[in-house]
């Protein structure tokens, strides 16, 4: 549960009100430790999250728990802790989370800690078993052939059929 203060201060309302917007504008959020990177690299880890219409955002634990509470997400709270960042996805975030742990093995100060995907929570492993998945436009891709091979194959029978016949029909015509 996020502490929260007395008497109310202007501009931590404003930050909560600003960490709210942010996160109730995507579905996903992935959590990482970023302590150790330089500003380089995670320069180059937005500019490829980036690609993915993905943010990648660096907030006030307190004020994402209080931000994640009055959005009544509750699971969350254990991954604020220490130097957060979210990676904040609506689409594709097995690709994002294959960015993330992509990027870890060449700057291994970036620590992923965990997600919430699709309203569940997944913890470390569990999220980088959901990285190795394929994409969803991968996926389509691959039920569109599994479907087309079929028709394509019928549609080569009955081509080599009506050419044999052509050439049959001349033959016997001769």
């Amino acid at each position: 549960m996020a502490m929260k203060a007395k008497k109310l201060q202007p501009a931590k309302v404003e930050g909560i009100a600003a960490a709210k917007n942010i996160l109730e504008s995507c579905s996903d959020y992935i959590f990482a430790d970023y302590r150790g990177l330089t500003v380089e690299q995670i320069s180059e880890l937005r500019k490829q999250l980036r690609a993915k219409n993905c943010k990648f955002k660096v907030v006030k634990n307190n004020f994402a728990r209080i931000a994640f509470e009055e959005l009544e997400i509750k699971d969350v709270t254990d991954y604020l802790t220490g130097p957060t960042a979210i990676a904040l996805s609506t689409e594709d975030t097995n690709e994002v989370a294959k960015i993330l742990y992509d990027f870890a093995k060449d700057a291994p100060a970036l620590q992923v800690k965990g997600g919430l995907i699709e309203k569940e929570v997944y913890d470390a492993a569990k999220l980088e078993a959901f990285s190795k998945l394929p994409g969803k436009k991968q996926l389509i891709a691959m039920i569109m052939s599994t479907i087309n091979a079929p028709v394509q194959k019928l549609a080569a029978t009955l081509q080599a059929y009506v050419d044999k016949k052509s050439e049959g029909g001349e033959a016997a015509a001769e």
